[in-house]
């Protein structure tokens, strides 16, 4: 890595996303997902056409059949949180929160994800501000930017 005068590393550019992208999300087994880029949420989140507490865990299936990458697959977890978020019509309601990732300019990142029916919502998934600070900036002008990024390699 080039070292400044003071001997502090250069920082490498943040990769730029842009208004909508597509992403695969492999701990869900999730491949093709249309995104949106939501700098104004705090957490991600994502449709689920099933969340149900049952005595295996936290029964979920992701996204449903209209939607780009729906498997049908179902999903048990046993660590999960709950906890009060605003929703975008201002309303607070207790949602389920899970840990996964989401491959975005071909690498994998970690984050929360808030489990909530969004089939009357275009974007099936979106991603929020604890995803997107400090590892991206955001170019509202564009699209699929890391879509266009994985099909170049």
């Amino acid at each position: 890595m080039a070292l400044r005068k003071k001997d502090k590393p250069i920082k490498k550019p943040k990769p730029i996303i842009g208004k909508v992208d597509v992403a695969d999300m492999p701990m869900f087994n999730l491949k093709k997902v249309n995104v949106k880029i939501d700098s104004g949420a705090y957490t991600s989140t994502i449709h689920c056409s099933v969340i149900e507490k049952t005595d295996k865990g936290l029964h979920v299936v992701f996204l449903d059949e209209n939607e780009s990458g729906y498997t049908g697959e179902s999903f048990y977890f046993q660590e999960y949180e709950k906890k009060k978020v605003r929703s975008s019509s201002g309303q607070m309601q207790l949602r389920y929160i899970i840990q996964g990732n989401i491959v975005l300019f071909g690498k994998k990142h970690s984050t929360e994800f808030t489990l909530s029916n969004r089939e009357l919502m275009r974007y099936p998934v979106l991603l929020g501000r604890k995803l997107l600070s400090n590892r991206f900036m955001i170019d509202t002008t564009l699209s699929n930017e890391s879509y266009k990024y994985i099909k170049q390699e």
